[in-house]
């Protein structure tokens, strides 16, 4: 099988193609030909030594592909040779063949294709297990969506419209129209506007129901300002944490002491909720969740969510997928093909 490796901490041309025997699969597992692997920033913050969940380098990483299982293990029900499926992966997706738990996988809707589908495991799990496990989203709330054109945030957006909610967004200036014409109503040009002063001034002082920052340091402390009574904040990354394309030390520092203290008597006499959502360590409740992940590709196969692929690298230019990401050029998915 061919895999793209992470040689060395690094920039993105760190990344390798390598050749492996292809894996077999074990009792209570399957085996997946790879016809598309996902991109999260957890890849590149792995490749550049900052993510402390990630195998010691040099390692494969991805968490999320669609293919065709090719082996069946033994034990395994449910699941057949040919059956086209699209999975979740404890690290190893950046590559063309790989083994999984069958309570990682699903048999995906017959129409859709394989492209469509490699977007859909990570970004729309952790919007929805932020909004509605977690969040308990209701009609008519207002939601805060930080960076608001990536494949998080495409799918909370789609989210908030299926409940009946509404978006605001933060996004560089040359993605507000798409994201107006998608359904944000307001949006926030995170490079030249005061975000906090933003969402008050737009709502009129009351602040939202419901914030998603994955940016970390001082945008934490800026989004819980934002709440309004009953509010709840999520927090699932630290993107600002990696402003360059390697290790910088200065802004990991600086981001870590920026980050607040919550306070729990001003939680209490605010009505405020903190949460925390890292889909890296929910494994052991992958069967609890089995039901969500059917009902986010229900609502896939019937249109209500349609996932959006910016572009799709081949393995050989994977360098190139994790530069256009840290460039932050793309609206959407970036994916991997074999």
């Amino acid at each position: 099988m061919r895999q793209v490796w992470i040689s060395r901490k690094g920039t993105p041309d760190v990344l390798q193609v390598r050749e492996a025997p292809d894996p077999v699969a074990k009792a209570g597992e399957l085996r997946i030909r790879v016809a598309n692997a996902g991109i999260n920033f957890a890849d590149i913050q792995a490749r550049m030594g900052q993510y402390p969940d990630a195998p010691p380098i040099p390692c494969v990483v991805g968490y999320e592909v669609s293919g065709t299982v090719d082996q069946v293990g033994a034990s395994v029900t449910g699941f057949k040779e040919g059956d086209r499926v699209v999975s979740l992966t404890r690290f190893g997706g950046y590559s063309d063949v790989v083994t999984v738990l069958p309570e990682w996988a699903q048999v995906m809707p017959e129409h859709l294709p394989f492209e469509t589908c490699a977007a859909i495991p990570v970004n729309y799990a952790t919007a929805w297990i932020m909004l509605v496990r977690q969040g308990n989203l209701k009609a008519g709330e207002t939601v805060l969506v930080h960076s608001a054109g990536g494949g998080v945030g495409i799918a909370a957006l789609q989210i908030i419209k299926h409940f009946g909610a509404r978006a605001i967004g933060t996004a560089s200036k040359g993605k507000h129209a798409r994201l107006k014409e998608m359904g944000y109503e307001h949006c926030i040009d995170y490079r030249t506007e005061d975000f906090e002063q933003a969402v008050m001034d737009y709502t009129k002082g009351r602040g939202v129901d419901i914030v998603l920052d994955a940016q970390g340091g001082k945008s934490f402390r800026k989004s819980y300002q934002c709440l309004a009574p009953l509010g709840r904040l999520f927090l699932f990354g630290a993107a600002s944490f990696s402003p360059d394309k390697k290790m910088n030390i200065f802004a990991l520092v600086k981001g870590l002491l920026a980050m607040p203290r919550w306070g729990t008597l001003d939680l209490l006499d605010k009505n405020l909720g903190v949460f925390g959502t890292n889909m890296g360590h929910l494994w052991d409740q992958m069967k609890d969740l089995q039901p969500e992940f059917e009902k986010i590709l229900q609502l896939a196969a019937d249109g209500t969510f349609d996932p959006i692929v910016d572009s799709v690298f081949a393995f050989d230019q994977a360098a190139q997928a994790h530069d256009y990401i840290q460039d932050r050029k793309n609206f959407g998915k970036v994916l991997l093909k074999p």
